[in-house]
């Protein structure tokens, strides 16, 4: 399992679409922001964790397809689902890759790129909190959409359009808790329902994702 988490973030880095183009995605809506909204501070201030986190979940989505896509092309697939460790232990290793090369990556960048949107300085520890606990769920959700779409050609856009929904929960609460958390607010109950939902993905989704894997490669 080890051997291919280590594979998995070799081929994320190496190929096209990995976490150097999410990184550019999510610098390049952060610069964008102030010029569509204006240069007021207090405005930016206001909305700065909700565009770092919208920010940060469509960076997400640049590199979801290929969570399986490569080795579905190539075969690898089919060794993995034959072999003789569970094949929702294979899903498992390989959000948590995605995770490690996006959704980390993201969550580290997303305090610096708060000082272009004005995040007050209370926010920035809640902002990374907020993002440790809903990217995971992010990469989870995205590797069950993966696996739906693995045998059909072109289907990014599908993909997306099957997530972003399962994506909203997510999103709400963690821009909740990150905008709490930089009022000076209690945010226990967003912090909490975050971190409840990636429990729950977690748990659930491998199992989901291996049988439409199961069923596209049948």
């Amino acid at each position: 399992m080890i051997a291919l988490l280590l594979r998995d973030m070799k081929l994320a880095v190496r190929a096209g679409g990995g976490f150097g183009l999410g990184l550019a995605f999510f610098l390049v809506v952060t610069v964008l922001v102030p010029f569509g909204v204006g240069p007021q501070a207090a405005l930016l201030a206001r909305i700065a964790p909700g565009i770092l986190w919208l920010g940060a979940l469509l960076a997400c989505l640049l590199s979801l397809d290929r969570i399986f896509q490569l080795d579905f092309e190539d075969g690898s697939l089919d060794l993995l689902a034959t072999a003789p460790i569970p094949l929702e232990s294979v899903v498992a290793v390989k959000a948590l890759a995605h995770w490690l090369t996006s959704g980390l990556p993201l969550t580290l960048a997303a305090p610096v790129l708060g000082v272009m949107l004005n995040l007050p300085p209370a926010g920035y520890g809640w902002l990374v909190l907020s993002l440790l606990l809903g990217t995971p769920a992010l990469s989870m959700i995205g590797a069950f959409g993966a696996a739906l779409t693995v045998g059909l050609k072109r289907g990014g856009l599908l993909l997306s359009l099957l997530v972003l929904p399962l994506y909203i929960p997510t999103l709400i609460f963690g821009t909740e808790a990150a905008r709490r958390g930089a009022e000076g607010l209690a945010n226990s109950v967003p912090l909490v329902m975050v971190a409840g939902i990636t429990a729950a993905v977690i748990a659930l989704l491998p199992f989901a994702a291996a049988a439409a894997i199961r069923v596209n490669l049948r």
